[in-house]
């Protein structure tokens, strides 16, 4: 009884994929905000890293602080935080040449 049922899951399953229509070509616009939102993650990311490291500074900070003797000094090997500024936008995209018409 299992293999049958297995076997009419698959054929769905099949039959559903190939109904799916082809991905339509992105044109220059949607690759633009495409591109636009990829930087905005990318940005996005790089915040949420320096809010982390701030963080964690803070942390480390009350840590020696409040253990007082027992703490041992932080390690001078840990990068410093760096701020990744306001997001400025996608970088500028080279313009598309046409090609030459010939006459």
């Amino acid at each position: 009884m299992k293999p049958i049922l297995l076997i009419a899951l698959m054929t769905v399953a099949l039959s559903a994929q190939a109904k799916l229509p082809a991905p339509a070509p992105m044109d220059d616009a949607a690759k633009a905000k495409a591109e636009e939102a990829k930087a905005k993650a990318a940005h996005a990311t790089k915040v949420d890293n320096y809010k982390l490291c701030k963080s964690m500074d803070v942390a480390v900070a009350h840590y020696v602080k409040t253990a007082g003797a027992k703490a041992t000094k932080p390690s001078d090997k840990a990068p410093a935080c760096v701020d990744p500024g306001p997001f400025t936008g996608a970088p500028a995209a080279a313009p598309a040449t046409s090609p030459a018409k010939k006459s």
